[in-house]
């Protein structure tokens, strides 16, 4: 086979370039045909993630499908094409004074791509999850058949569940070509409050007394550097100038000395903790057990001898932590068992979303999912013959 391109490692003979959900339904129709697999891609930025697929003859191009179809600025609802990059989709809406809603971990991601991984970053503790803001989606089924749920009206749930389906399905289920959103204005004022904090006890009282207190933060972050580095939170809190004011100003006693406003976030605020190469990993626990889970971190980083550094969202719970590329398989192995072992003592589950390939082929990158054979079905029915991204999803979806 003459390798054209390739999708983490694994080589395809063809790429398509569709630039409409037709000629992506004559691409899938045409596979379908030819026992072919393939893969949709949009800018690439999480195409390292899961695991590669076990085979791949085409690569279907998703930026050429691109582009506003419709703002219903009234309605607080957008239709955006799937090969659209989210930054271009927040300023086409800046000028309504509106906003989709997801933050951007990974400069360049598609509005398809964050879909399919269901990718969100530190304000869905205000805002939701993808799934929570997409309202309707068009995808491309197996047998080439355009398929549209939900609308453009935030009440319509018709269809809803296929929404929620290809979010985070990783591309196994179709190729998805259209989504409607439901949108939130944007904030007049946005003010970031941050404090280091004396220890995992110390962030865990921070957090603690933000939860509990009236501010309504958009965001609560922690970030924990590798070793002996600094530990700190941040709160984001949004809203009218004089309210914004306000609450970070009882934020600022919340949080204690050295707490400081900024109007610009820290540095590293809604980025993954690692680097192209590294071991990157999801971590996700009950909200009240967030400080048990960095302890957790902490402690399985000392134990192993290893730069485990810890970044994510204390007000949901979600955290994402990051290892060296260079660290040996059989140390992340054991780094793995120690805090899936954590997550599930947190209610939570622990997975690698990211690994050079000597790492991938030592762990179970999703480790234990309930619901496994549910999922199985799902696969079967929405693509039997195994036409999207054969084995990139969880038990070889």
């Amino acid at each position: 086979m003459t390798v054209v391109d390739d999708i983490a490692g694994v080589p395809a003979a063809t790429v398509a370039q569709p630039t409409t959900t037709a000629e992506v339904a004559s691409c899938v129709r045409d596979a379908a045909r030819d026992g072919l697999a393939l893969v949709a891609r949009g800018a690439g930025t999480r195409q390292d993630w899961a695991l590669p697929p076990q085979r791949l003859d085409l690569i279907v191009e998703m930026r050429g499908v691109c582009g506003l179809v419709e703002h219903a600025a009234g309605d607080l609802v957008a239709i955006v094409r799937a090969g659209t990059p989210l930054a271009e989709v927040q300023e086409a809406l800046r000028p309504a004074g509106q906003q989709l809603a997801l933050d951007e971990p990974l400069p360049g991601a598609t509005i398809g791509g964050t879909v399919a991984v269901n990718a969100s970053g530190p304000r869905r503790m205000l805002y939701g999850t993808v799934r929570d803001l997409l309202i309707g989606v068009t995808v491309v089924r197996a047998d080439g058949v355009v398929a549209k749920a939900g609308g453009k009206v935030v009440k319509n749930v018709a269809g809803y569940d296929l929404g929620k389906l290809v979010a985070g399905s990783y591309g196994t289920l179709g190729v998805i070509t259209e989504c409607a959103f439901r949108l939130h204005p944007l904030p007049a004022a946005a003010r970031y409050v941050t404090a280091p904090a004396e220890g995992i006890d110390d962030a865990g009282r921070a957090v603690a007394a933000v939860l509990a207190a009236q501010v309504v933060p958009s965001a609560l972050e922690v970030d924990m550097a590798a070793g002996d580095g600094p530990l700190t939170v941040t709160a984001l809190v949004e809203g009218v100038p004089a309210g914004v004011e306000r609450r970070a100003n009882d934020l600022e006693k919340l949080l204690g000395d050295g707490s400081e406003q900024a109007d610009a976030p820290p540095p590293a605020w809604g980025t993954y903790p690692w680097s192209p190469g590294d071991v990157g990993i999801k971590l996700t626990c009950a909200l009240s057990r967030v400080p048990y889970l960095l302890t957790a971190a902490g402690v399985t980083a000392r134990l192993h001898d290893v730069a485990l550094r810890v970044r994510g969202s204390a007000g949901t719970g979600v955290l994402y932590a990051g290892l060296p590329g260079a660290t040996d398989p059989g140390v992340v192995a054991g780094v793995i068992s120690d805090l899936r072992a954590a997550t599930r003592a947190g209610a939570g589950h622990c997975v690698v979303l990211t690994a050079p390939p000597p790492v991938r082929a030592r762990v179970d990158v999703w480790g234990h999912v309930d619901g496994l054979d549910l999922m199985r079905r799902v696969k079967d029915q929405f693509d039997p013959a195994g036409t999207f991204a054969p084995g990139r999803f969880v038990g070889g979806i």
